[in-house]
């Protein structure tokens, strides 16, 4: 099956220097509307410099980016760049989370600052988004270090879909969870991204994650900037 939705993100021919053995590089690579895709080959700082240039915080010194039709070297101010932010959902490892505050008003964060007290309306809202991520209610007044590491991710998650995104990029999701946490996580992303008819891309180093959460798994060739199926293996849901 080939994704025919409208181009989300395109990258071609780009190469960014980030002081490690190689550059990175990436000859060719496009994700549509609804496609789910995980990215196998990158470390940690591989990935933080390819989520950089997909979401126009860095520009690429050689080569083009484009994120929703348009090139992120035309993005000229903050203002215009954080409005663009908005399509992205973020989880990874930079994703913070206030620990002076309960999860209730972590999730709502990114909605208003009008969480102390929060109004009845608001905190409906977040019972219903604790639902999809698959939280306890319990869950929603308890502080983020009284967390398991599988909750912390689910919220984490709640946070980056918090303003309805129209693509999940995902830095190594599971990379602080143990194998049936993982496999939880992997679960309930495939779940709320198949609902909510969204794009996703996952990088990833687990595998497992990549079978359950994805639908096309690839792998990046750091010497030559090209992406290859991983080992042919290919799942459409849906």
């Amino acid at each position: 099956m080939r994704a025919t939705g409208e181009p989300l993100l395109q990258l071609r021919d780009v190469t960014q220097d980030y002081g490690g053995l190689r550059p990175l590089r990436v000859k060719a690579f496009e994700l549509r509307a609804a496609q789910r895709v995980a990215i196998l080959g990158m470390d940690q700082s591989a990935a933080e410099v390819f989520v950089n240039l997909v979401t126009g915080a860095t520009t690429p010194r050689v080569g083009d980016v484009r994120a929703f039709g348009r090139l992120t070297s035309d993005i000229r101010d903050s203002d215009t760049w954080l409005d663009a932010l908005r399509a992205y959902g973020l989880l990874g490892v930079r994703t913070v989370l206030i620990d002076q505050l309960t999860v209730s008003q972590n999730l709502a964060l990114p909605l208003t600052l009008d969480v102390d007290p929060m109004p009845d309306a608001l905190q409906a809202q977040m019972r219903e988004r604790a639902e999809e991520l698959g939280l306890s209610g319990a869950v929603l007044d308890q502080f983020p270090a009284a967390l398991t590491p599988l909750d912390l991710q689910r919220v984490r998650l709640g946070r980056a879909l918090a303003l309805e995104p129209r693509l999940l990029l995902a830095e190594h999701p599971t990379a602080t969870l143990e194998r049936a946490d993982a496999d939880a996580f992997a679960r309930d992303m495939s779940r709320i991204v198949a609902a909510r008819g969204m794009a996703a891309l996952y990088i990833t180093a687990d595998r497992a994650f990549a079978e359950q959460a994805a639908d096309e798994i690839v792998m990046l060739k750091p010497a030559t900037g090209d992406f290859v199926s991983a080992v042919g293996w290919r799942r459409w849901l849906g």
